[in-house]
């Protein structure tokens, strides 16, 4: 037999962030709670909504599985005397399990208790449980309220605890369970009787509680999608927006509101920003153009949905009037004017002001666009758009509506008649503004990125703000894995140490010591990011370790990585065996050059070994230079039988010291050669 189980934890509203996490949480401690008692059940599912967070395990047993197992004691010898009576070991072992000791059992030169364990009622269960359920959760922020000395992300109210049709008693924080529950705060009656666990979402929602927040999320959405259809127009459904709306409201309604339409003249982002990320509405749009209107989400019924509209529209207008002043005040300068005010804005702390990082970022720009190869133009908008890039972080627009950096600054450049792709270049600059943000798509606009992110870091790093743990107060990690992202999409070859050098010269980093500590920082914060780009792409980790002897070109270690990934998926074991039998000796004499001399040579193996490392070499440097790195290994695999033959045919540590060393030195060029690709020793084998 079994029933379904309630719990439900009722408080004031928790903010709407925390809930996907409080409701993922409950149920996974649910999970493991009543896997450890030894309570079978058909599923376990929790709900929420901006005051309540519920809990429905379904087909709970009503009693626990019965236990049954073998505990292991002191061997046999032990256990027993000579007269085959219980030693003191015997029967302290058996005391401490609770049974006899006669009652033990002898297998496999042990003994064993035997415990047979009843399961228990689960009702008896149940208090202890679901307390230690609701008082288990922990939260990103608590409170304290009243005199107690309890901590919860918001105050409790009431508790509900049904198993089947019986109220479970339990108690925390001065509130007691029970079956009464509170229904929509202006909608309902107030509080509500649940007669039973099962009937608990068809009660909620007869008082206007849509509980299930799958339920709920459907309907926001179909009716925003159908509301907007009525008009025409195709609501931007943003998810991050939608999840939001979600948990703020119990029992949605969608409304449709208009905006004047003198506002629609300000550039589309301008009225989207307020409506989307200040008022959380949800924008229309006809043919990709914004409509004058919008759709919102009202937490009640259709009643008086007029008087709704009207105070919506009349907050949005409010918001919307402040942002047509500000776009009129920016207006009255260029967007070049702009930024002589960045004079007054410091970076950070000791370097300096963002009007001299702009000046930095034309040297990058021009730098990164050399060194790209691209066309004049792309790098004279490059240069320009470098220029501009943080000009309107003082606009009035900026100021007030901080989310439109970047995309303010774009709009004002294409209103002062700058070249659309130096417009771009503005507002890509700063891609991937988050996790679901693209990568700069101009070429311009990935220049300036890899600039400004470059002297970031290395300006963020000379400060030794390097970020550790979970701190990144300047999202460098973002900014980093953005650098591997772009110029691995982009296919583009530039050297990190190199930009690294030019971002220190900007900078007036001259101390030497400096210099070689910030290129290790610089490069060992890339790796991070690299290896989590490559073990995304399903690149074996010991071939990650293997291909990271280099990574001062990000694209090439990708290429390099996917072709010995692919090369040791296909099979090349007797190559690596080779491989790492010429670098593992060579290694160790760190005296030693890697060059050699063929007049020293003395046996023929030594001679084939040096002819088919000097055709190799050529090929590879030809593969190479067409990216072919699965063409190089195959080439370098040309060399495991020779280098077999080298190590049967000779002895590499040879009393003739010129004889070891030259040995030593082919060994070392041909270790080199291989490591221009991967170390193979890193690679494990089967």
């Amino acid at each position: 037999m079994s029933r379904t189980l309630l719990l439900e934890i009722g408080t004031e509203e928790i903010p709407a962030y925390a809930m996907p996490g409080i409701i993922a949480q409950l149920k996974e401690n649910a999970e493991k709670t009543f896997t450890a008692l030894r309570l079978t059940y058909n599923e376990v599912k929790t709900m929420g909504t901006p005051r309540r967070i519920a809990l429905i395990v379904n087909g709970l047993a009503e009693k626990q599985a019965d236990l049954s197992k073998e505990n292991r004691g002191p061997a046999v010898n032990i256990a027993f005397d000579e007269a085959g009576n219980p030693t003191k070991a015997a029967q302290g072992f058996a005391r401490g399990q609770g049974v006899e000791a006669k009652d033990l059992v002898t297998k496999d030169g042990y003994v064993y208790a035997m415990i047979h364990e009843a399961g228990g009622k689960t009702v008896d269960l149940l208090s202890d449980t679901l307390k230690g359920l609701v008082d288990g959760l922990t939260f990103p922020n608590n409170m304290h309220w009243g005199d107690l000395d309890y901590k919860f992300i918001r105050p409790l109210r009431w508790l509900v605890g049904l198993y089947g049709d019986e109220v479970i008693d339990f108690e925390t924080a001065n509130v007691k369970s029970g079956r009464i529950s509170r229904g929509h705060r202006f909608l309902s009656q107030g509080d509500f009787e649940i007669k039973s666990a099962d009937d608990y979402e068809k009660n909620c929602e007869e008082q206007f509680v849509i509980v299930d927040h799958n339920r709920r999320r459907d309907m926001i959405r179909n009716q925003i999608v159908e509301l907007a259809e009525s008009k025409g127009g195709k609501a931007q459904i943003e998810e991050g927006l939608l999840e939001e709306v979600l948990y703020l409201v119990e029992y949605p309604t969608a409304l449709c509101g208009t905006i004047d339409d003198k506002y629609l003249k300000l550039p589309a982002e301008a009225v989207i920003t307020p409506m989307r990320d200040h008022q959380r509405y949800f924008p229309v749009l006809k043919d990709g153009r914004l409509m004058p209107l919008f759709i919102t989400i009202r937490n009640g019924g259709s009643e008086h949905l007029e008087v709704v509209q009207h105070g919506n529209e009349r907050v949005l207008r409010a918001r919307l009037e402040d942002a047509q002043f500000f776009f009129d005040e920016d207006r009255k300068k260029t967007l070049e004017q702009h930024g002589e005010k960045l004079k007054t804005v410091v970076f950070q702390d000791g370097l300096g002001s963002i009007y001299d990082k702009t000046n930095r970022l034309e040297v990058l720009a021009a730098y990164i666009a050399d060194e790209l190869k691209v066309s004049e133009q792309d790098k004279r908008d490059a240069i320009r758009a470098a220029k501009l890039c943080k000009a309107d972080l003082v606009t009035g627009m900026v100021t007030e509506f901080t989310e439109l950096q970047g995309i303010m600054g774009r709009e004002y450049a294409l209103l002062d008649g700058e070249n659309p792709a130096v417009a771009q270049a503005i507002d890509e600059h700063y891609m991937p503004r988050g996790a679901a943000d693209g990568q700069p798509r101009s070429v311009a606009g990935r220049i300036v990125s890899l600039a400004d992110k470059i002297d970031n870091m290395v300006a963020t790093f000379s400060k030794g703000l390097i970020p550790t743990g979970s701190q990144d107060p300047f999202a460098l990690r973002r900014q980093a894995l953005g650098m591997v992202n772009m110029l691995v999409e982009a296919e583009y070859h530039i050297s990190l140490s190199g930009l690294v050098s030019k971002a220190m010269e900007q900078l007036n980093i001259t101390d030497a010591k400096t210099q070689t500590k910030l290129q290790a920082d610089v490069a060992d914060f890339m790796k991070l990011r690299l290896k989590n780009v490559l073990s995304d792409a399903d690149i074996r980790y010991d071939v990650v370790d293997a291909v990271f002897v280099d990574v001062d070109d990000i694209y090439s270690v990708t290429l390099r990585a996917q072709a010995v990934n692919e090369a040791v998926k296909n099979g090349m074991e007797g190559a690596i065996q080779a491989f790492n039998r010429a670098g593992n000796i060579s290694r160790k004499e760190k005296a030693v050059k890697a060059q050699c001399d063929e007049a020293v040579f003395v046996d023929d193996t030594e001679q084939a070994l040096y002819k088919i490392l000097t055709e190799v070499s050529g090929q590879v440097a030809e593969y190479v230079s067409r990216q072919d790195y699965l063409g190089a290994i195959n080439a370098l695999i040309r060399l495991s039988s020779p280098i077999d033959s080298f190590f049967d045919a000779v002895m590499v540590m040879d009393k003739d010291e010129r004889v070891k060393n030259n040995r030593l030195g082919l060994l070392k060029m041909v270790d080199q050669l291989i490591c221009r690709i991967a170390d193979f020793s890193k690679i494990v084998l089967a």
